[in-house]
């Protein structure tokens, strides 16, 4: 990787969780952050801290640890995918130029932090943000770039969509 400069954070969620102590109630929060440089590379990750921007910059932290490399197609993803994780379970299929993000909240921040132009998803099942992110990155993670196949197969880019 080059510099950690050129990633876009984003923040997804911020939970906001109390512990009952003696004196009452002491709260602490967890933020789901997702990085990205908008050219393929995305990264998530959760910071949990006293203060909410302690917890927005470990998150960040944790985000630039764990990134991966998206395959991407004309500014969409090569084909159909689905992705679980827990509760979570999204579909990606990709969409013609000029669709735009077509997604719900949490899928959104990873599908522009990656900078996939057009896309079309859908999130079924738990709508917490914690499965929906790592599920998308599940079926990110399972897409195969057109590229490679065409190469592994020896045949033309063309013949890979078109048969």
């Amino acid at each position: 990787m080059g510099a950690d400069s050129d990633f876009k954070e984003k923040v997804v969620a911020i939970n906001r969780v109390a512990k009952v102590v003696k004196g009452g109630r002491r709260f602490s929060f967890s933020a789901i952050v997702v990085v990205g440089d908008g050219n393929g590379n995305v990264g998530h990750g959760l910071g949990k801290a006293n203060e909410v921007t302690d917890a927005i910059a470990k998150g960040i932290d944790d985000a630039k640890k764990n990134v991966v490399k998206v395959p991407m197609y004309k500014h969409t993803v090569p084909h159909l995918m689905e992705g679980r994780f827990g509760g979570g379970f999204v579909l990606i299929q990709p969409a013609a130029a000029g669709t735009g993000v077509i997604a719900g909240g949490a899928m959104r921040a990873v599908f522009e932090s990656a900078g996939i132009k057009d896309v079309l998803a859908k999130s079924k099942g738990s709508s917490n943000p914690h499965n929906v992110v790592k599920a998308t990155f599940a079926a990110l993670a399972k897409m195969r770039d057109p590229l490679q196949i065409a190469q592994a197969r020896g045949i033309s880019l063309a013949r890979v969509f078109n048969g």
